[in-house]
């Protein structure tokens, strides 16, 4: 009964901080809502015990990229991107993918719990520490490289907005 409380409580975390990132117009808030839903995702992962998936999550996505995409926030001149237009006046995509989402809705509503069936569960895989070093096993001997190229771009990327935020260096 607890865990469904929790369930339903960090679930609630992660759709209202997705639907704040999208709604607010304040670029600080949105990233905020951004942190919030996160959040609620690192513990949805935590429920279903998947303790690496969730320190991962909170230090990765948000300890990193999170306070990354807040420094580019505050870097960025935020006054002349309000002056311009906001938005590029695409209503019939928009309008298109409600329409095809709502019809996936009615699709599962109409099928009923027999669309929502889930398979049957898999077997019990290795311990969590086993599976955490074959995962860096496989990370830092077959991706190495592009491992390697990821970081340089995102070094690149911080390195970028820096030089657009200034105007002279």
């Amino acid at each position: 009964m607890l865990e469904t409380l929790f369930f339903y409580a960090f679930a609630a975390l992660a759709l209202l901080g997705a639907i704040l990132t999208v709604t607010l117009r304040n670029a600080v808030h949105c990233a905020i809502s951004l942190i919030a839903s996160l959040a609620g995702v690192a513990g949805l992962f935590l429920l279903q015990r998947a303790e690496f998936l969730f320190a991962v999550q909170i230090v990765l996505y948000i300890g990193g990229i999170m306070v990354l995409f807040l420094f580019v926030i505050m870097l960025v001149n935020l006054d002349a991107a309000a002056r311009e237009r906001q938005y590029h006046r695409q209503w019939i995509a928009g309008a298109l993918s409600v329409v095809g989402t709502g019809l996936i809705f009615a699709y599962f509503l109409t099928r009923g719990a027999e669309s929502l069936k889930l398979n049957e569960p898999v077997p019990a895989g290795p311990r969590n520490s086993e599976a955490v070093q074959m995962l860096a096993d496989s990370l830092f001997r077959e991706y190495l490289v592009p491992f390697e190229v990821a970081s340089l771009l995102l070094l690149i990327a911080i390195v970028g907005s820096v030089v657009m935020a200034k105007k002279r260096i």
